[in-house]
């Protein structure tokens, strides 16, 4: 089975406006644009979307990232290839994303805020809204995964 709705843009045509709407909200410089990958490809993986993590890694991989830091976006926290402001922003991801009690406790919080200043974590905040937004479209309306 492709696609659910294949023409939901034509249903919908705001979908195309609020795409560019988020992508000018988190593309705003105060996140690196290679964060800003890792973090969708994480939630991508996180929620189980083929189709997410295809496009993410490939768009690390046309932005020269290596193998070794796009297959070790899963297994993170014990991958050597992260910087700390990019495993502050997957543990973000980790917390909205997973289920748990306390999913953003004051201390991831503050760990966070360490690595981004106001604009930086209030972009954060857009970029991690923006990827369950689509992470949720993905999962209902199952495009075709195309291999980067």
């Amino acid at each position: 089975m492709g696609q659910r709705v294949p023409d939901a843009n034509t249903h919908v045509p705001e979908i195309q406006e609020l795409a560019g709407v988020l992508l000018r909200a988190t593309g705003n410089g105060s996140v690196p644009a290679t964060t800003i990958s890792l973090v969708y490809l994480h939630a991508g993986q996180i929620v189980g979307s083929t189709y997410q993590v295809l496009r993410h890694s490939g768009d690390l991989r046309a932005a020269g990232e290596s193998e070794a830091r796009i297959a070790a976006v899963s297994t993170w926290r014990d991958a050597p290839f992260f910087t700390e402001a990019e495993q502050a922003a997957l543990a973000l991801t980790d917390a909205c994303f997973q289920p748990g009690a306390d999913r953003v406790p004051d201390e991831l919080y503050a760990e966070v805020a360490k690595h981004y200043d106001d604009k930086g974590m209030a972009t954060l905040m857009v970029l991690l809204a923006s990827a369950g937004f689509w992470m949720n479209i993905a999962l209902i309306n199952k495009p075709t995964p195309v291999a980067a």
